[in-house]
């Protein structure tokens, strides 16, 4: 396989990375972020595109691809409602749809959240329910994964430093919270290995829960 990452230097995206590097069956990772990162490693390509609203200067570089693994995202705080929901929407959905041009026989899988949902009272979720109803509206397949908390493993850390320093300190209860409620935890392995098993799926289901990516994660 062929894939294509978005938001490979950001928690999720790292772990997402590592499992495909590490499968076998993927020939070639190509990361999509706004600034060069320097990583090298063996079939890693870096696509450096400072805004994803214009895609123009990479466009001939976005294909031939199997599947976007779309792990890219806004943080839960510093931005307004309307900020929030221009990356989590308005940039979302452009890239998928420029991918669906490139590759129409492709499939986009996106990182949602739980409780997603375009109605909802809280401008979050209603903004995650609005990216997945418009991916959705695509003329490719695709997928919506909703995780529920994410624990960092396998040496993965958020660039930011003060949510690192509460993910390190916070491991262990992170830790005995994946025991005690395994619908409502992952990992950021689990998440990578869901998303390569769902890539993989000749006809994946269109919306996948937390518990539905350990199974796949395991």
């Amino acid at each position: 396989m062929r894939i294509l990452i978005t938001g490979a230097t950001g928690l999720v995206g790292q772990g997402v990375l590592r499992e495909c590097l590490r499968a076998p069956d993927v020939e070639h990772v190509a990361m999509l972020g706004r600034r060069a990162t320097g990583m090298q490693a063996p079939r890693l390509e870096e696509l450096v595109c400072p805004d994803f609203a214009d895609l123009g200067p990479i466009h001939e570089r976005l294909a031939p691809f199997d599947a976007c693994f779309y792990c890219a995202g806004a943080p839960l705080v510093g931005l307004s409602a309307a900020a929030y929901r221009h990356v989590t929407v308005d940039l979302t959905v452009h890239v998928a749809e420029v991918f669906a041009q490139r590759n129409p026989g492709g499939r986009f899988l996106y990182i949602s959240g739980a409780h997603a949902d375009a109605a909802s009272r809280l401008s979050l979720l209603r903004a995650k329910g609005k990216a997945e109803r418009a991916l959705g509206a695509l003329p490719i397949t695709t997928v919506m994964l909703r995780p529920g908390g994410i624990r960092p493993v396998q040496g993965v850390r958020s660039p930011h430093r003060p949510l690192d320093l509460l993910y390190r300190l916070g491991a262990p209860a992170l830790a005995l919270a994946g025991h005690l409620l395994p619908g409502q935890m992952t990992t950021t392995a689990r998440v990578g290995r869901a998303m390569l098993a769902l890539a993989r799926d000749p006809s994946p289901p269109a919306v996948v829960e937390n518990d539905a990516i350990n199974r796949l994660g395991q």
